[in-house]
């Protein structure tokens, strides 16, 4: 338990109105994706570096748990106090602090959200690739601290390829200024990139010095939908052949594209083996070319239906498809388990058909979409009654599942990272000699075991 003595000494340290033990403030900061509740003694909003720096050398002092949170919407428990303590909540630091377009970077502090730092970026003609579907509530300290991703991936790479350099504050509470805002960096060990899916476990992250791009000119969306999921994979890998390389490609198989008929019909034929969503980016002239190349390839892999986005609306409302997934798949089962597996590639169709029969085999639906382009699906284990015996087989399909994507190159998480709710699964993924080494690593920055405990590893 924290002491009262503890409580006057944090607000001493942020001031007392950014310390609250109310009850719902404590719930709303206790809980993320999952919504599962472990209540935290009390939640910090710290608004500096060094406001930071004290509290963990004070949880130090006392030994007390601290949780840093974000946006708190990782559907793995990264955020979630599990084993009590406060919660260190990093929404004050909410500055886009410099936008440079000379050096094409901005520095921004963790908790603006990334759809906040796109608008500010874009409006000067620059461009931060990385797009999780969060998006809109996740914070960039979080981005980080999961290594996000999102449908831009395929092309530009998940949010590691764009982290130069971090500021951040140790368990122990030093404050570390690592990388530089140059795209080349080889002074000693890059800290950065160690910080880069920590998931809040060796630091918390205060300021962040990120790569941008030129504003693509144009883009152009288009969906294809296959007759089976097959000619829809061998579609993807032709898009190599063709000597292009897509923003984004989005697959929804045949579960998927049902259930979206069945919560807001779309026109889809309910036959289909797979769809894709496609779209390429660029300048107008290249941007054009593709489009067309995208086409012809969807065409000669046998697709049976082919829409262009020719307006912003029309991409628009191609991309709703997509978006309508989630309250779509969430109608076709008491309970959702939404696991993120990532394979190489070409074995995408050999996985659809080993979770196909996954599905029949448990007598669970298995709506499965995510990013083709670079291999990462969405997986949903649909569970039709909310009981111990069904959540038991449900979770036994998943380590199936996990273990399947291993053996075929991939691993469990592309993602949403490791959190608490994929830590019993771990060990399909890494050998133990990995693991022992990532918790030497944790054991030597965090020696007291008070930053984000009871995650990654059991």
């Amino acid at each position: 338990m924290i002491s009262q003595e503890t409580i006057q000494q944090l607000e001493s340290i942020v001031g007392r109105e950014h310390v609250s033990t109310a009850e719902d403030v404590v719930i709303q900061n206790s809980q993320d994706a999952l919504k599962q509740v472990f209540p935290a003694e009390a939640v910090v909003f710290p608004g500096t570096a060094g406001e930071i720096s004290a509290i963990m050398k004070l949880a130090n002092e006392k030994r007390f748990f601290v949780t840093a949170r974000g946006g708190g919407v990782g559907y793995t428990g990264g955020a979630v106090p599990i084993k009590g303590g406060i919660v260190l909540a990093t929404g004050r630091l909410n500055r886009i602090i410099e936008i440079n377009k000379g050096d094409l970077v901005v520095v921004t502090e963790p908790g603006v959200t990334n759809y906040d730092l796109q608008q500010a970026v874009e409006a000067e003609g620059l461009f931060y690739p990385p797009d999780p579907a969060s998006w809109k509530e996740s914070f960039i300290g979080g981005n980080i601290a999961e290594n996000a991703g999102g449908p831009r991936c395929a092309k530009y790479g998940a949010t590691k390829q764009f982290v130069l350099g971090l500021d951040f504050v140790t368990p122990t509470g030093e404050i570390i200024h690592a990388g530089s805002r140059t795209t080349k960096y080889a002074t000693g060990f890059h800290l950065a990139s160690l910080m880069v899916g920590s998931e809040g476990l060796l630091g918390i992250i205060t300021r962040c010095i990120l790569r941008l791009l030129p504003l693509p000119e144009s883009r152009r969306t288009a969906l294809a939908v296959f007759r089976s999921a097959e000619d829809a994979c061998r579609c993807v890998a032709s898009f190599s052949d063709a000597h292009i390389q897509p923003v984004a490609i989005e697959l929804l198989d045949r579960a998927s594209i049902n259930a979206i008929e069945d919560y807001e019909p779309s026109g889809l034929p309910r036959d289909a083996g797979a769809l894709l969503i496609i779209e390429v980016d660029g300048l107008r002239e290249t941007v054009n070319r593709e489009a067309e190349i995208v086409r012809q390839v969807c065409l000669d892999h046998h697709a049976v239906q082919f829409q262009e986005a020719l307006t912003d609306d029309e991409a628009t409302a191609i991309w709703n498809v997509r978006r309508k997934l989630s309250p779509a798949v969430k109608m076709t089962g008491k309970r959702k388990i939404n696991e993120d597996a990532v394979v190489p590639r070409s074995r995408i169709p050999e996985f659809l058909n080993f979770l196909e029969d996954t599905g029949r085999k448990y007598g669970f639906l298995i709506p499965t979409f995510g990013h083709a382009g670079d291999g990462n699906l969405h997986v949903n284990v649909m569970l039709q009654r909310d009981d111990e015996e069904e959540r038991e087989l449900g979770h036994k399909a998943v380590r199936e599942i996990f273990q399947r994507a291993v053996d075929l190159g991939g691993t469990i998480s592309g993602e949403h990272g490791i959190g608490y709710a994929k830590a019993p699964y771990l060990e399909i993924a890494l050998t133990h000699p990995t693991i022992d080494l990532m918790k030497t690593i944790k054991r030597a920055m965090d020696p007291n075991g008070i930053l984000n405990p009871g995650k990654i590893f059991n």
